[in-house]
């Protein structure tokens, strides 16, 4: 079908045009408003600053179809193919594009407030100082895609795909991102006030400096996570896993830490005052007259807190250590009791090397090594090991595997016993405690 063709049928009161054709064809500022182009083809198509307002688009190939300008406002266009279509400065605000494929396609500047993009694929998406206020993004796919001052204004982005996403100076005021993809995303200078973020994995993600005042990051997962210089007053922090996190400079106050790990967090300088700790306790530091602490007081919590988790016992008034190991280990947290394990390959379901302690020992190591990784902690957060031995002559052997592991200065307390016998007769088993 040509374009002269649709075009006088329209005029005359004619809406449905399924399955057409019309790829290459020219409609440049047409008025389109309310036709029904379901499953036709405009592949190619200019439809520049055309009208299409309430139009019926679904499954519909827009594929490399110019759409620049264009008001798609209320269309439906569910499991439309819009791949690498330009919509730049395009109305888009109140349409349905659900399961669309929209990946590689150039949206800049376009106005998509309450559109509907559930499970759309978005991948490589140029979305740069677009308007996605009050957007429905849920289960969409963002992966690489480029949200550049991009208005994420009370979005729903539960369960989006955001790999990689480019969201610097976005604004994500009040964005749902419950148990969204966010994995070597890019947040530098972006909004993130009351966002919800439960139960998000951002582990070692950059957040410097961006501003997450109220949100919520309750049960997040924040492991290694770049937090410097961020203003995070009044944050759900509760359940939250801040572990070796970095936090200097931060604007913790009143924020909520109960129940959070934060093993081996950096904290120099941050200010938690009034801030819920860990431990349930409101931070609240004064001075003699009464004044509160800032920044020096803030020195003095991370070495108080550093000591609470993670406290090396050492004492000359009882045998110093002689290997991989310590007197003693003072720990508050989360405890984590891993079974004895013995030399078992899951990929043989059987023992292995029942003759060579030392091998043995290397793949009890990988078991346990597995369990902690599973429960998120690490050989650092052991604070007890048990090593059994069917002959204690093996110990030298067995310490010299099990020395690979930990760092003589910062080693967990060992004890290791010679027994009768081990289960399937194995030559060692060892089991851990750890602390998360």
């Amino acid at each position: 079908m040509k374009a002269e063709e649709l075009l006088e049928r329209y005029a005359k009161g004619e809406r449905a045009f399924k399955s057409a054709q019309l790829s290459e064809e020219n409609l440049k500022g047409a008025d389109l408003s309310g036709i029904n182009l379901d499953n036709a083809n405009l592949s190619g198509a200019d439809l520049s600053e055309a009208i299409l307002t309430g139009a019926y688009l679904q499954s519909t190939n827009l594929t490399k179809a110019s759409l620049r300008g264009a008001n798609l406002s209320g269309a439906i266009a569910g499991s439309a193919n819009l791949n690498w279509a330009d919509l730049r400065g395009s109305d888009l605000s109140r349409s349905n594009f659900s399961n669309a494929i929209l990946s590689n396609a150039n949206l800049e500047k376009a106005n998509l407030t309450g559109a509907n993009l559930t499970s759309a694929k978005l991948i490589y998406t140029r979305l740069d100082n677009a308007n996605l206020s009050g957007a429905n993004l849920s289960s969409t796919d963002m992966s690489v895609a480029s949200l550049h001052r991009a208005s994420l204004n009370r979005a729903n982005l539960s369960k989006a795909n955001m790999d990689e996403a480019y969201l610097v100076e976005a604004d994500l005021t009040l964005a749902n991102l419950t148990e969204a993809t966010l994995e070597n995303a890019k947040f530098q200078g972006s909004k993130l006030q009351k966002a919800n973020l439960y139960k998000v994995n951002l582990l070692g993600i950059n957040l410097a400096g961006v501003d997450i005042e109220e949100a919520c990051l309750q049960s997040a997962k924040l492991k290694k996570a770049c937090l410097q210089g961020a203003n995070l007053e009044k944050v759900n922090f509760r359940w939250a896993n801040l572990s070796r996190a970095n936090l200097n400079e931060a604007n913790l106050r009143r924020s909520d830490l109960t129940g959070a790990i934060t093993y081996g967090w950096n904290i120099k300088n941050a200010d938690f005052t009034g801030a819920i700790m860990p431990d349930g306790e409101i931070y609240q530091p004064e001075t003699s007259d009464g004044a509160l602490y800032q920044r020096e007081t803030s020195e003095k919590l991370f070495q108080t807190v550093t000591s609470m988790t993670r406290k090396i016992i050492r004492t000359d008034q009882a045998p110093a250590p002689v290997g991989p190991y310590n007197q003693a280990i003072a720990a508050t947290g989360t405890m984590l009791f891993v079974a004895g394990q013995i030399a078992i390959d899951i990929r043989l379901n059987d023992i292995v090397y029942t003759d060579d302690v030392a091998k043995q020992t290397e793949q009890v190591m990988a078991n346990l090594e597995a369990i902690l990784t599973e429960a998120g902690a690490t050989w650092l957060d052991v604070v007890k090991t048990t090593v059994f031995l069917k002959d204690m002559n093996d110990f030298a052997a067995v310490n010299a595997v099990y020395a690979k592991y930990f760092d003589a200065k910062t080693a967990p307390a060992r004890a290791c016993v010679e027994v009768s016998r081990l289960p399937k007769d194995v030559l060692v088993e060892i089991d851990c405690i750890a602390v998360i």
